[in-house]
């Protein structure tokens, strides 16, 4: 796939996605709570354990929560207030619930669970998270998936690695390996300290003649990690910290992608292990896009959020009963 038809589709994604998103706003709520049971209905075209499974995993309330004072309405989330997308990707699956029922938002790139149970985009991996609820957020920039065509064999024995380099971790593993052999790596930002780890942007069709791409946290997830488990390449990166609706703490490492030490002292040592052990290389490949395909049915995505949400509402007494 080339560079440029890349980007035009997803610059007519991006558009599809606001056209999308401004048209719900013309359609009357009521015709929304109408269908919210038939929705939910369709729990019986699926396996219902493995729906449960998610939906406790993203919501790990248990009845009764307080949901404190100063939660909001339904009917007064800013739909067209900043940030735009989390409004946007909230106001899909709550306008099918009554206005009148509250909820606790935290958008943005969350790397702490709140002290009320809250909708928010991502989390910490450890320790108590249950007040963070997991819903499906500013998912047209973190949900991208991609098909690659070129072989993991075909591709180069080489870690490509290009981002903007402003946290100290990153800085760190720059200053350990930019000039290493066995990567290409590169910093992509406008303003920089150091110019010397300046190179262009690269296309995510131009990362897939690599067979490793570094998938570094940057304020919260990596973001590229969802498009790289999608492909035929590997994503490098420690074990992760924070995780978003794709379930990062429940990736394995040396299964789903290859595993470096925190402090990225063994990089070489796990690089070249997988250079001269290809099967095992591309059974980590195959267990990766066995992993993806959970997200790609648009209908169960959209039924486990309503059902998210469901349970939200019932955790903290709002409402009566639950679908599962």
């Amino acid at each position: 796939m080339g560079f440029q038809n890349l980007k035009l589709i997803i610059r007519k994604n991006k558009l599809l996605y606001y056209a999308h998103s401004f048209l719900r706003q013309a359609i009357p709520g009521r015709f929304y709570k109408g269908v919210l049971k038939s929705k939910l209905a369709a729990i019986n075209n699926y396996d219902v354990a493995e729906l449960a499974d998610r939906v406790n995993y993203y919501n790990k309330l248990e009845r009764p929560v307080s949901i404190g004072d100063s939660a909001i309405e339904l009917r007064n989330i800013q739909i067209f207030k900043n940030p735009k997308a989390y409004n946007f990707d909230t106001y899909e699956y709550s306008r099918y619930f009554n206005e009148r029922l509250k909820v606790n938002l935290l958008f943005g790139d969350i790397t702490y669970s709140a002290n009320l149970p809250s909708i928010q985009k991502s989390r910490p991996i450890d320790g108590d998270n249950a007040n963070a609820i997991l819903l499906k957020l500013d998912k047209k920039r973190h949900f991208l998936f991609i098909k690659d065509s070129k072989p993991f064999a075909g591709k180069k024995d080489l870690l490509i690695g290009r981002g903007t380099i402003r946290q100290a971790h990153r800085i760190r593993f720059m200053d350990m390996y930019f000039n290493n052999p066995l990567c290409d790596l590169g910093e992509v930002n406008k303003k920089t300290d150091r110019p010397q780890w300046l190179k262009p942007k690269i296309s995510i069709a131009a990362h897939l003649d690599y067979k490793f791409i570094l998938s570094l946290e940057g304020n919260d997830v990596a973001t590229n990690l969802k498009w790289i488990m999608s492909s035929n390449s590997i994503a490098v990166m420690p074990k992760p910290k924070y995780e978003t609706w794709f379930m990062e703490g429940r990736l394995i490492g040396d299964y789903h992608y290859i595993l470096i030490n925190d402090d990225y002292t063994d990089l070489e040592e796990k690089l070249n292990y997988y250079i001269n052990n290809p099967q095992q290389a591309q059974q980590i490949v195959n267990n990766a896009n066995a992993y993806v395909k959970q997200f790609m049915d648009k209908r169960k995505e959209g039924l486990l959020s309503l059902l998210v949400l469901e349970k939200y509402f019932y955790s903290t007494g709002q409402v009566d009963r639950i679908s599962i």
